[in-house]
């Protein structure tokens, strides 16, 4: 059987069974839980209390990649920093089970954060200052790399390749605005000296757990090298102007922990727009997984290529207004820059 169709169809006997043979005795109680890049499980076991059992989608991590970031949550654990790390059997914190990877994890009781205010902007600021601090001591060797070849230009690629855009002078609005948009995160980057390291790399509300013991951030899954102002997005309304008091006190509690220079924020707009087109090219990958035709039901339409191709170009047109002003505010307190062009080959 094709193991991407064994994932689809993961059966109770299999789940129970896989973890029978690490020595759980499960009481038959278990409960899916909300994910939908693997297969996650609540499970009631007699001899271990509950647990949470984690599927790995075939074909996304190799095994290097998934010890990595059992490996960093190790690193961070360590620290005393309040992050979930698999449990280890004999050592081993990584399973097998009919081709499929699987890890053991405990259970974590407490409530998603639908907002962040007041002192606990603050407190969430140091819980990732601290991650971002212990991030930044060493590379990765086998996590992705948040960038534009490998990140941004796989991703439309993939779109343009597959011609899911049913029409092709939308298409090519969706192309152009795309490479715009990379070309000037890459100009930013450089201009910036913008610095790459550890992150979290899908660091959202959904991802933060507030219980009695603080708050802890979960789902380390796409933790990859990226700028660190990837991680600040995701959970702060940083678009908004009248949210500037937020972003202020979270970076009091960040800057408690991890250096932080206010020019890394320009790449929050591009980091937005290579977020849109990466989503739109992951799920078009996931869409033999019988769960995401239900999930998503309007995706590859005219319309939802429409609505995608506006949105982009709006957050465009925004980037550029901002790179503007940067330019015509440094022109007015400093000469003009040169060789500040980027040129790569989208192509390949």
């Amino acid at each position: 059987m094709d193991i991407n169709h064994s994932f689809y169809q993961l059966t109770p006997d299999t789940i129970l069974n896989s973890l029978e043979s690490l020595g759980y005795e499960p009481t038959g109680r278990f409960y899916p839980l909300n994910s939908v890049e693997n297969r996650v499980y609540d499970i009631e076991t007699s001899n271990s209390g509950r647990i949470v059992v984690k599927f790995y989608r075939p074909g996304k991590w190799t095994r290097e990649e998934i010890l990595e970031e059992h490996g960093f949550l190790q690193e961070l654990i360590s620290e005393e920093i309040p992050v979930l790390t698999p449990i280890a059997i004999e050592g081993k914190t990584l399973f097998e089970w009919s081709g499929i990877f699987f890890a053991i994890w405990p259970l974590r009781n407490g409530r998603i954060v639908e907002e962040i205010s007041g002192t606990d902007l603050e407190r969430v600021g140091a819980l990732l200052g601290r991650i971002h601090a212990v991030g930044k001591r060493t590379g990765s060797i086998h996590r992705p790399i948040l960038d534009i070849p490998s990140y941004g230009l796989k991703s439309l690629n993939f779109i343009l390749d597959k011609h899911l855009i049913p029409n092709s002078n939308l298409a090519e609005r969706y192309k152009t605005t795309a490479l715009r948009s990379f070309e000037i995160f890459e100009s930013l980057v450089k201009e910036y000296q913008i610095p790459f390291q550890r992150i979290h790399g899908d660091c959202h509300k959904g991802n933060l757990l507030v219980s009695q013991e603080g708050y802890s951030i979960l789902d380390f899954d796409d933790f990859l090298t990226g700028p660190i102002v990837q991680d600040f997005w995701m959970l702060l309304p940083l678009g908004e102007s009248d949210r500037r008091n937020d972003l202020f006190q979270f970076l009091q509690g960040y800057t408690m922990f991890a250096d932080f220079d206010e020019s890394w924020l320009q790449l929050v707009e591009p980091l937005r727009i290579i977020r849109y087109i990466h989503y739109a090219a992951w799920i078009a990958k996931r869409w033999e997984d019988p769960s995401f035709p239900l999930l998503f039901p309007h995706f590859g339409t005219e319309e939802f290529w429409l609505k995608e191709t506006i949105d982009l170009e709006s957050a465009k047109k925004d980037l550029e207004e901002q790179s503007l002003d940067i330019k015509s505010n440094q022109a007015d307190s400093e000469p003009e820059m040169t060789n500040k062009d980027f040129f790569w080959d989208w192509e390949n």
